[in-house]
């Protein structure tokens, strides 16, 4: 059961729309679920998608209900890098571009579907929707992500992350001087009140913290810095919000005032640069790393 109070952003909004943001599928699949009686208002169940929801009520959805879909499938077509892979876990580095597992719009040619035709015993690990995911990268995001490859792997993943276990490194390029070389933005992270699209700093909002360090700065054509940001925490878009938040978006953003003219990015200049991590069954401690890909290094190379 997946449970979410109702920020002030989404007040109104009806509750299959609720339903199909909370479990990421379609509307006619949200639909359907609340017709089924899989999701509730303050405990009391709805059989009715048009019900508008009101701030501070909440929702609970039973994922379970989502009306049956086709298994992703193998495609070995997709194309990524395997970084490491033992009998426990695979890491790979994904490219910008595509999406980690299926899901509204993006039936397949995603991660998963990649994963499932170079490591096919992974359909059994996790969940069924998107077996083997632990963790996961916007589709413009590029670099490092950890797989399990055992049901073993995949509960002593996902506890060392709910734990702040694992290190996520990333490289970013961003607009202007930050004041201080090192520093940390904690502040909460949830739906914007203005666009529900969207997320945003809001006092309603989960905890959220990101450090970062200024690697390099740029004064030609404009002013800009190159950063190495830690996630402590992983909310939706965590390192684009906090950094438009302090006045320095990442170039190329253009839902956080990331495009600008200066600079030209082919995408959000973002990459999952390292991973650390203790083996989940071992115990070794491990460190993974991914060079900036062509992209985004000449947008770095074009800059003095």
């Amino acid at each position: 059961m997946i449970e979410e109070e109702i920020p002030a952003a989404l007040a109104g909004e009806r509750l299959d729309r609720i339903v199909s943001l909370i479990t990421s599928c379609s509307r006619s699949d949200a639909a359907a679920l609340v017709a089924a009686g899989g999701a509730s208002i303050d405990g009391e169940v709805q059989h009715g998608g048009k019900q508008r929801v009101q701030q501070g009520q909440v929702v609970a959805v039973d994922p379970a209900l989502l009306p049956s879909t086709q298994l992703p499938a193998a495609d070995a077509t997709v194309e990524f890098t395997v970084v490491h892979a033992d009998e426990h876990l695979i890491v790979v580095d994904k490219p910008a571009g595509l999406v980690v597992h299926p899901g509204a719009g993006n039936p397949d040619h995603t991660l998963v579907n990649g994963l499932l035709a170079r490591f096919p015993e992974i359909a059994d690990v996790g969940e069924s929707h998107r077996p083997g995911i632990v963790h996961r990268l916007d589709v413009g995001t590029s670099g490092l992500l950890a797989v399990a490859r055992t049901e073993r792997a995949y509960h002593s993943l996902v506890d060392a992350l709910s734990s702040r276990d694992v290190g996520r490194i990333y490289r970013t390029l961003v607009w202007g001087h930050l004041d201080n070389a090192v520093g940390v933005v904690d502040a909460p992270i949830g739906r914007d009140h203005r666009d529900a699209m969207r997320m945003a700093v809001v006092v309603d909002g989960k905890p959220a913290r990101t450090r970062f360090r200024v690697l390099r700065e740029f004064h030609v054509p404009v002013e800009a810095s190159s950063l190495e940001c830690r996630l402590e925490t992983g909310r939706t878009h965590q390192i684009r919000v906090h950094l438009a938040a302090i006045g320095h978006p990442v170039v190329g953003d253009g839902t956080y005032g990331g495009v600008r003219s200066g600079i030209v990015s082919p995408r959000p200049f973002l990459h999952a640069a390292a991973l650390e991590l203790h083996h989940p069954v071992t115990g070794e401690p491990l460190r993974f790393e991914a060079v900036l890909p062509d992209d985004l290094a000449q947008v770095e190379a074009s800059l003095s």
